[in-house]
């Protein structure tokens, strides 16, 4: 943003810093009527024609911004994608425990990677992977949404869940 001497046009819609129009007068008359009120003339809109500037105090300004800038990227969630690995003869016990652990992650807001992993020949019985993951999914379904289903890539089979929003929780 230019700010008084930067701005190099010879006429500009003025705002006041009440909000009012002043109409479109000399940049120079502009900067006179914001130094008597001890404030600064600012370009916001360059691109309009003729460009708008407002009477407002700079420093204030800057600083207001700055501050939404902090609380945006305070409320910005960095997403994780946690993995849960499980063979496909898993017993009811440990997929219980798996099931918690992802249960927990999703709580957390992140996404779950569940991977089930095949060795030798079991890989042909791929059907029995695909159901065991479908009841992994079934036992979340009311926290988790399935983002990617059940494929086969290489020796292992890979689902991904993500949290479903609070408002689909509460829906449900």
């Amino acid at each position: 943003m230019r700010v008084n001497e930067e701005i190099r046009v010879r006429e500009a819609r003025v705002i006041d810093s009440n909000g009012q129009q002043l109409g479109i007068i000399p940049v120079r008359e502009g900067m006179r009527i914001a130094a008597d009120q001890g404030l600064d003339l600012v370009e916001v809109a360059p691109q309009a024609k003729p460009p708008v500037c407002r009477i407002m105090d700079y420093g204030k300004y800057k600083y207001q911004q700055s501050k939404r800038e902090r609380d945006a990227r305070k409320k910005q969630r960095v997403i994780n994608v946690k993995e849960v690995k499980m063979r496909p003869r898993i017993e009811e016990h440990d997929f219980q425990v798996k099931v918690r652990n992802a249960r927990r992650f999703l709580n957390d807001g992140d996404k779950v990677k569940v991977t089930l992993m095949f060795r030798g020949r079991e890989i042909t019985h791929a059907a029995l992977g695909r159901d065991l993951c479908m009841k992994f999914y079934k036992e979340l379904e009311n926290l988790a949404a399935m983002e990617k289903v059940p494929k086969v890539e290489g020796r292992n089979m890979i689902m991904v869940l993500v949290p479903k929003s609070q408002e689909q929780v509460k829906g449900d």
